[in-house]
């Protein structure tokens, strides 16, 4: 999913598609139609730039750091079930492949059900400082009791409202970050929060190796019990910490004085040309999810990504992949770590870049022609070495554009808030029913016994193939659009369509 740190002004607008013509900073575009804020106008331009910086500054500091760590326990608690596998879990309770497959995959039905709901409650609401956390307390609690299930009925039972409470964070996240900041601001805060995913990756398989070695037994329970029970106690004390730090947005954070709010909701209104969150009463909920629906781009972007997360879905099965090379259960969960590290670097550099350059399409399809050079080797070859490069390169193929392409959906469908909160939730939710049929493409055998990739392998292929072609869809579509945004022509759901605004403030899609 992808990016610098960058102020909104002039100076900096090195990559910036939306950049407001020739203005003051702390003034806009002097035949703007916006109301600029009493305490901004009267900043001069080098006062614009401290408080400016400053504000990021203290956003940053407040949000990320938190929203990462919530984030790495998110992806932790639900995806753990693929390492614990390797911890006993399928043996203890005599789940048969298909069962373990229905566990996984039920996950995803919860997810997909509650995201559209949950982030216009989210845009409602107006108080993610306190909605996130309060999710984040449930599900941790549901983590936990996972732990104590005995047979199938009850896993899949915690297994379905794990994934319906988590559905709340993560597209609930991406609409938090664009209340915040400009959209050439987003890709690396994107990049960083997604990061947590990948840092979860990176060290869930090390946990649970750890746990495995050294808990399996403790106080009479498996390794796997401990891994649920221990993993939830966490994300309940990081989410009880999460209340006090994380800020809500700009007009509902109490903690800004009054010229930061102030600046900090007219730096968004500068950027698109349109007032982003203004109070509750204004945010309908089917509104909004009416103007996504209607917006050819919403759904070239939901198949982009659906085929990006169906490529993906090889990592909610990573371990049983790498497990094919051979080596023993800790080895193998020790394994796992490497690529996931080298996602987190590909995926940084990229996110950076891509709001560097203010480019999108090779940044998102670039990185997705490694992941099709990755699945065919796996799949074509047995060795060892080739095989486990070909899982090196899996990882950051799907992950390191998937942020980038998270980024286009804000990038296109900025405005109005209750829009582009829709659409980030239906996109995220219909791109995650591949989840439910993928789980069903790798065999879950038990024992030792070696499943063959090959099938599953060849599609996530092909759906890399077809996420490369949907980019250029969407290409060519805001290419066609910039054009007649530059003729003056008016362009339905395009920010400043308005006669003379668009031209005032040079909006243009980001492609």
């Amino acid at each position: 999913m992808t990016p610098d740190m960058d102020s909104k002004l002039r100076a900096d607008h090195v990559s910036d598609d939306a950049i407001p013509t020739p203005a003051e900073p702390g003034h806009g575009a002097r035949s703007s139609r916006l109301e600029i804020p009493p305490l901004v106008v009267a900043m001069t331009r080098e006062r614009r730039i401290e408080a400016e910086n400053r504000l990021r500054r203290k956003i940053d500091i407040r949000l990320l750091p938190m929203i990462i760590l919530m984030y790495i326990m998110n992806y932790l608690d639900r995806n753990n079930i693929a390492a614990v596998r390797l911890a006993g879990l399928q043996d203890e309770l005599d789940l048969s492949s298909t069962q373990y497959q229905t566990v996984i995959s039920i996950l995803f039905v919860g997810y997909i059900i509650m995201q559209i709901p949950s982030n216009l409650i989210l845009n409602k609401t107006g108080r993610p400082a306190i909605y996130l956390p309060t999710c984040m307390v449930i599900w941790g609690i549901i983590s936990g009791a996972t732990g104590t299930c005995h047979n199938f009925s009850g896993l899949v039972v915690c297994r379905f409202f794990l994934g319906f409470i988590e559905a709340a964070y993560f597209p609930g996240c991406l609409f938090y970050l664009s209340s915040w900041y400009t959209r050439k601001e987003l890709g690396l805060r994107t990049a960083v929060l997604y990061s947590g995913s990948l840092v979860s990756g990176a060290f869930g398989g090390l946990v649970t190796a750890g746990i495995t070695s050294n808990m399996d037994g403790t106080k009479g329970l498996r390794a796997w019990r401990w891994v649920f029970i221990l993993e939830g106690i966490i994300t309940v004390v990081i989410a009880l910490s999460a209340f006090i730090v994380l800020p809500n947005f700009p007009r509902t954070t109490t903690w800004l004085t009054e010229e930061e709010r102030q600046l900090a909701v007219y730096r968004l209104q500068e950027d698109v040309g349109e007032d982003d969150w203004t109070d509750s009463e204004s945010q309908s909920f089917f509104y909004g999810l009416r103007l996504a629906l209607v917006d050819v781009k919403t759904w070239v972007l939901m198949v982009l990504l659906l085929a990006n997360v169906s490529s993906a879905s090889v990592t909610n099965f990573f371990p049983t992949v790498v497990k094919t090379l051979g080596y023993g259960n800790v080895e193998t969960l020790l394994l796992t770590s490497p690529p996931y590290v080298l996602a987190v670097i590909t995926t940084y550099i990229n996110a950076w870049h891509a709001d560097r350059t203010g480019e999108r399409f090779y940044h998102i399809v670039l990185p997705l022609c490694f992941g099709v050079f990755s699945f065919i080797l796996a799949a074509a070859t047995h060795s060892v070495a080739p095989r486990y490069v070909a899982m090196m390169l899996m990882v950051p193929g799907v992950y390191t554009g998937y942020v980038v392409a998270l980024v286009w959906i804000s990038n296109s469908l900025p405005r109005p808030a209750s829009k582009r909160a829709a659409a980030l939730a239906f996109i995220n939710a219909i791109s995650n029913t591949s989840s439910i049929y993928a789980s069903y493409m790798y065999p879950q055998p038990q024992g030792k016994v070696q499943p063959n990739l090959t099938l599953p392998l060849s599609v996530d292929c092909a759906t890399a193939a077809l996420a490369i072609i949907m980019a250029a869809v969407m290409r060519i579509i805001l290419s066609r659009l910039n054009k007649k945004l530059a003729k003056g022509e008016h362009v339905e759901g395009a920010i400043n369509a308005v006669p003379g605004v668009a031209a005032e403030h040079g909006f243009r899609f980001l492609v």
